[in-house]
Parts: C-alpha cells; sequence; structure tokens
C-alpha cells in the first residue's frame, strides 16, 4: 500500500500525526490512545499496513 493511502485511511479513521522521526513517523488514535509507528518507505506491504490500520483502529 502506497504511504499516502495509508495516511489518508488514518486521517479519515480520525488518527493524526504526532512527530516525524528519522526512520518512521508516529501516528495516534486520540480516542483510544494508542500510538503506533508507520515506515517512512513509499510503500508498505499489505500485511504490515494492515497490522497498523487494526492497531489504530481505523480498519
Amino acid at each position: 500500500m502506497k504511504r499516502h493511502e495509508l495516511e489518508r485511511r488514518l486521517r479519515i479513521a480520525g488518527c493524526y500525526l504526532k512527530r516525524e522521526g528519522k526512520s518512521h513517523s508516529l501516528w495516534i488514535n486520540p480516542k483510544t490512545g494508542v500510538i503506533e509507528a508507520l515506515p517512512r518507505h513509499n510503500e508498505s506491504k499489505e500485511p504490515l499496513a494492515k497490522k497498523i490500520l487494526k492497531n489504530l483502529n481505523a480498519e
């Protein structure tokens, strides 16, 4: 899944970017307080993208 598509789905679910790191971006779901690291690659493998969406309750 492309990074911009994953970020778009996270924003639709109400998540926001907490901070940018060197190799990861940290996204937070303010409803649950869960923080998840999103790799800064242009594209993530589908299982990883689904795991991130699931952990942030953004499916």
